[in-house]
């Protein structure tokens, strides 16, 4: 006899099947979220404070209006959403090859995740020790563009949505990135502030289409997730979030 799924999980199902909207029915949603690591040797990586909660929260929500949904995780202490297909990768490299096998059968490609720029050049198979008073040199080679790898191989009628997180000049980046990645939209935020990109509970998003559109949205990053598909996909202020 098969066990009952918990309380929460049975949660989750209600609440999709009782969501007021349902425009994402049939679409296939790939969204990369979360950090990558970086090694230089087997104790020590390159990273950032990104816990993938935005990305999980796109996730979720995207699921919840009726898109079947992969996740493509980088390292995050979180859980995963219920209804999500999750993809765990560790360093840029992995989540690149994750999202190039998940690509073409998409829809809807989000990436909210934080990929590292740079990798070690070189990686230690053994823990680096100090070396007297003369400090470690390392060198760094840049990591493939995700984002630009994909909106190179864009299919027709496929909508591809990035992350910029910004320290100054926030949508005059963001704008220039969506379009020399060829992305259909792109979400900028501001990496420091109390509704910074990373690590807080709460996000402002400036959220901006190649047709000239930009809307900001603000709140938890739950209720930002479902404004930001509002936007995607045209559906003004219908339906709510379930916090």
């Amino acid at each position: 006899r098969g066990r009952l799924p918990s309380n929460e999980i049975i949660l989750e199902e209600i609440w999709r099947l009782l969501c007021p909207v349902r425009d994402l029915e049939g679409k296939k949603v790939l969204v990369t979220a979360g950090p990558t690591w970086e090694f230089l040797d087997p104790v020590r990586f390159i990273s950032n404070p990104s816990s993938g909660k935005m990305g999980y929260a796109v996730a979720q929500n995207a699921w919840y209006r009726g898109a079947e949904v992969t996740l493509v995780s980088g390292p995050v202490s979180i859980q995963p959403p219920h209804g999500v297909t999750v993809v765990r990768v560790q360093s840029a490299l992995e989540m690149l090859e994750a999202v190039l096998d998940k690509a073409e059968r998409a829809d809807y490609i989000v990436k909210a995740a934080a990929v590292g720029d740079y990798r070690p050049k070189e990686f230690s198979a053994e823990k680096i020790k100090r070396r007297g008073k003369n400090g470690l040199v390392v060198q760094f080679e840049q990591n493939p563009d995700i984002a630009a790898t994909i909106g190179a191989r864009k299919k027709p009628g496929q909508v591809l949505i990035g992350f910029a997180a910004e320290s100054h000049a926030l949508e005059k980046n963001a704008a220039e990135k969506m379009v020399s990645k060829n992305l259909d939209f792109i979400v900028a935020n501001r990496i420091t502030g109390p509704d910074g990109a990373f690590g807080s509970e709460r996000n402002t998003i400036h959220v901006l289409d190649q047709k000239g559109g930009k809307e900001t949205f603000s709140g938890s990053k739950e209720e930002v997730a479902w404004r930001l598909w509002d936007f995607i996909l045209g559906a003004g202020q219908a339906g709510a979030p379930r916090n």
